[in-house]
């Protein structure tokens, strides 16, 4: 059973970055209890393996992404993304008060959807006019910051996996297990082609590698929390691996950290 966030809201306005309210109870610490980060590149599968492992281990699965997708979505909406992709960060970060993200969980597609402000944007942030922006938002230090905050809180007490850019070096740095997930970018590239076209989304898979390039020279390359690898992440390079493959390697690797934090 995956111990999602059935009903979780996160306001930015708050300085604290504090969540302000939710139904969910966070467990209290058990002794084996670990927090797992997932860190790695566009398109590797990092949320279809977090969510698995989260799955199997009854933990909560916390998907980083998506905060910062559904902040692109507001900035895109509201005028603050230019047609040639400049961002007016003053009126973005004015406006962060106003942002209101909640995940919710759909009892009958049994997945967590986003919601930004009331209304649910799930489809809308997988768009690639979002995954377009996505990485520019991301590297503004006022939204990293607040959303760092929030990300810390929601794994304060254990039991969590959560993936991302930043979390093994910046969000989570003290968890239990941190992992690293490359693939070569031709193959992301087929395969974030290949979930587009099954959303029926037109575009070539030329406009995909490009975006997936663009994004991979952003994350790594930006000021605030670049993407980079924990030094004591352990790597998994999934270019010519199945998801079964990379889901028993990662629960190998969870059951040795959970089993050294037992024993301490």
């Amino acid at each position: 059973m995956l111990a999602i966030l059935p009903h979780f809201e996160i306001k930015l306005g708050d300085f604290r970055g504090s969540i302000v309210n939710s139904n969910l109870q966070f467990p209290n610490r058990v002794t084996n209890k670990i927090n797992i980060a997932i860190d790695g590149y566009s398109s590797c599968g990092k949320s279809t393996l977090a969510k698995a492992i989260a799955k199997n281990l009854n933990y909560i699965y916390i998907d980083s992404g998506a905060m910062y997708r559904a902040v692109t979505y507001y900035a895109l909406e509201h005028g603050y993304i230019q047609n040639k992709g400049e961002i007016d960060e003053n009126m973005l970060v004015e406006s962060l008060h106003l942002i209101l993200i909640q995940f919710k969980y759909n009892s009958d597609s049994q997945e967590i959807e986003t919601f930004l402000n009331g209304t649910c944007i799930d489809k809308e942030i997988r768009s690639m006019q979002v995954s377009a922006h996505v990485s520019a938002i991301s590297a503004i230090k006022e939204v990293r910051e607040k959303l760092v905050r929030i990300q810390q809180r929601m794994a304060e007490n254990g039991g969590v996996v959560m993936d991302g850019r930043d979390i093994g070096t910046v969000v989570l740095p003290n968890a239990e297990l941190k992992v690293f997930m490359t693939a070569d970018v031709e193959v992301r590239a087929q395969r974030r082609f290949l979930q587009l076209k099954n959303n029926a989304v037109d575009i070539s898979i030329d406009d995909v590698r490009d975006n997936i390039a663009q994004r991979d020279l952003l994350d790594t390359t930006r000021a605030a929390d670049p993407l980079r690898r924990a030094s004591d992440a352990v790597i998994l390079d999934n270019s010519n691996l199945t998801e079964e493959e990379q889901f028993s390697f990662l629960m190998v690797q969870a059951k040795k950290a959970i089993d050294m934090k037992t024993l301490v």
